[in-house]
């Protein structure tokens, strides 16, 4: 007899059945575990909150003084602040505008928006690179009131356990009303009535809806869409921010054919000097050095003022019509002494210096040489200007002429191609590429033939950086532009201490190239650049002349020109040689003006010995190789190994710091 239905064996589960069941139980507890310690940090986080009256009377941002190497003060860069707005009191359409662009699922989310969250995954996931943000309204409040904008997990955990918080603490008008008071909206303004103010010279209580979606727009990047700085751009941004009210319901489609953002009309505005191009990048660096969000700061910096004049007023003179200049001066040690990013910062605050990625032209054959005098080839070797072809590409000189025999040296200064290319073939293009990065070139490099003769974009900065490790003999001259920055009590926040040099190529190689690039100067392309004292350069310019260049440098100053179009048009008669090195010249005749010229090292034969930055002696046989990096007593460190720093720590948020150690530990299993 069969037994009872209730006493019958269970079959076992198999090894996949088990296994499931394991992955699953574990990850119920992980959640679990997950949830209670989220739970415990927020909890921490909500008691710790200061009430909504402290967060409106607290700083909406801080005061930064920007000095030059002199103590002059460059800019003095001050948040401005308009009427604080109740909600009540704030425009629909704003309110409207800044939860359709910046977070649509305000009202619904808990401080976090998954959805957003996985859209923005799949989105980075298949463009390869992170090109859209997940973060809420109250995530970003959270950033900009207790947090810094540094991109780290611990910051995002940060700001993530304190959105949640101010979620259980607020209202949602409550949170909107203290994000659109104290959101940075680009020139200096914080909150929607600063903007309104300085941007249309009226209230922000007032704000049309083109107006609004203006403002709006500014968040994602107040300063590539402020109405100071392009108002095309600002106006480009409010059509868009309009488009995406109507796909949120926010407006009608009948409503947004009425709305014209380009009949908006902004306030005049101050015009800035060619010095902001310089102190907005030292300010996307001064995030990085000091976590102090309230105090004010001062900032001391490597720039010479009169030296910055000298180089406005350079490109001023020389520039073509309708054409963008740039200019970056080192010194031997890689301090930026001037920096130029085009024309008027007012029309476009873009840093043409730093950001723009042009092609170099016959600048690049910089590393062409370089590595070709690494392998062997010698100033004085003959080579054969005459027709190549490599498979079905033929480079041809710009002149459309072939020299026949002709040394490396005059091959260089006549910048003639096809030599260029032939050593390049020689070498290994491969080779070349390697030694552009070795020298401090981090755009993507082409690595066809067409690569000799500047097929690659490059920036001003790097290629200038470039160039300044030849004049510092071999050894790295890194950009950097902040000595010290104390806070408004005068404490110091930041000290530089001098980087561990590091040795790009040897001291040999280096003194050839600048006897090739100081030939250039005396009998080639670049005689226009001339300034009466030693001196060594290259000329660049790209096919149509779309862009002329001119890097050199003397004993004490590397200073790089670029000239061109943002469009990359043509612009007639621009060559390397002409207005770019009429520049640089006008800039480096006042900018070493007064000082003793002194010789460029050409040469070094057995027994000579050259100074390296850091006082140490070498002779040729005890040159480190290149790659080394050098220690405080100027010698190599050892493989692997790199230099001690003592570097200042960071500045925290105590009471923040205080909430996340008081956070239960997640167990270890």
């Amino acid at each position: 007899m069969a037994p009872p239905p209730s006493r019958r064996a269970q079959p076992k589960p198999g090894f996949f059945g088990r296994l499931f069941g394991f992955v699953w139980k574990s990850a119920l507890i992980l959640g679990l575990l997950l949830f209670l310690v989220t739970a415990g940090a927020v909890a921490i986080a909500y008691s710790s909150l200061p009430s909504f009256d402290e967060m409106m009377r607290s700083p909406n941002g801080q005061s930064v003084e920007i000095r030059g190497d002199d103590g002059s003060v460059l800019v003095s860069l001050g948040p401005s602040y308009g009427e604080w707005l109740p909600f009540a009191r704030i425009p629909k359409t704003m309110t409207s505008a800044m939860i359709a662009v910046e977070d649509r699922r305000f009202y619904s989310h808990p401080g976090l928006d998954p959805i957003g969250v996985v859209r923005a995954f799949v989105v980075n996931l298949r463009a390869g690179r992170s090109v859209q943000g997940a973060s809420t309204i109250t995530q970003q409040l959270a950033r900009n009131v207790f947090l810094t904008s540094t991109k780290t997990y611990d910051r995002k955990l940060r700001e993530l356990v304190l959105a949640l918080a101010l979620e259980r603490k607020f209202t949602k008008e409550a949170l909107l009303e203290l994000y659109l008071n104290r959101v940075y909206f680009g020139g200096g303004a914080y909150g929607i009535d600063a903007a309104s103010r300085k941007f249309y010279g009226h209230s922000a209580a007032t704000l049309s809806l083109e107006e609004a979606a203006v403002i709006a727009g500014l968040v994602k990047a107040p300063s590539r869409y402020a109405p100071s700085a392009d108002a095309e751009a600002a106006r480009a941004r409010a059509a868009t921010v309009i488009t995406t009210m109507v796909d949120s319901g926010a407006v009608t489609p009948g409503e947004a054919a009425t709305a014209d953002p380009a009949s908006v009309r902004f306030a005049p505005q101050e015009r800035a000097a060619g010095v902001r191009y310089f102190t907005d990048w030292v300010l996307a660096e001064v995030e990085n050095l000091t976590d102090e969000s309230v105090e004010p700061l001062q900032v001391t910096t490597t720039l010479s003022p009169i030296g910055q004049r000298y180089a406005e007023a350079a490109l001023a003179a020389e520039t073509p019509a309708g054409a963008q200049g740039a200019l970056v001066a080192l010194a031997r040690d890689g301090a930026v002494k001037a920096m130029v990013g085009g024309n008027d910062y007012v029309r476009s605050n873009y840093n043409r210096a730093v950001a723009a990625r042009r092609q170099p032209g016959s600048a690049f054959k910089f590393f062409v040489y370089a590595a070709a005098l690494e392998d062997g080839v010698s100033p004085d070797e003959m080579m054969e200007d005459k027709p190549i072809s490599i498979g079905n590409w033929s480079p041809k000189n710009s002149n459309g002429r072939f020299l026949g025999a002709v040394s490396v040296r005059d091959a260089f200064a006549l910048s003639i191609n096809t030599v260029a290319v032939e050593l390049a073939s020689r070498v290994g293009f491969d080779t070349v590429a390697d030694v552009a990065r070795r020298f401090g070139i981090t755009t993507p490099i082409d690595r066809r033939p067409a690569m000799a003769l500047g097929a690659s974009d490059v920036t001003l900065l790097e290629m200038t950086q470039a160039y300044a490790a030849v004049a510092n003999g071999g050894v790295e001259a890194r950009p950097w532009a902040i000595s010290r920055i104390t806070s408004g009590s005068g404490k110091i926040l930041y000290e530089r201490e001098p980087e561990a040099a590091r040795v790009i190529v040897a001291p040999f190689v280096a003194a050839k190239m600048t006897e090739l690039m100081k030939a250039a100067v005396e009998t080639g392309t670049a005689k226009a650049a001339q300034i009466g004292r030693p001196l060594a350069g290259k000329t660049g310019t790209t096919s149509s002349n779309k862009d002329g260049w001119f890097i050199g440098f003397t004993s004490e100053l590397t200073t790089g020109v670029w000239m061109g179009r943002d469009d990359a048009r043509a612009v007639t008669g621009l060559a390397g040689g002409r207005a770019p090195a009429r520049a640089f010249a006008a800039y480096m005749a006042r900018a070493v003006g007064g000082t003793p010229p002194a010789p460029l090292v050409t040469q070094l034969d057995d027994g000579t010995q050259i100074i390296e930055p850091d006082d140490q002696v070498y002779g040729l046989d005890q040159a480190p190789p290149a790659g080394s990096v050098l220690g405080p007593d100027g010698q190599p460190l050892p493989d692997g190994q790199a230099p001690a720093t003592d570097a200042p720590a960071k500045l925290d948020d105590k009471w923040l710091d205080q909430t996340l150690q008081d956070t239960p530990a997640k167990p270890q299993g």
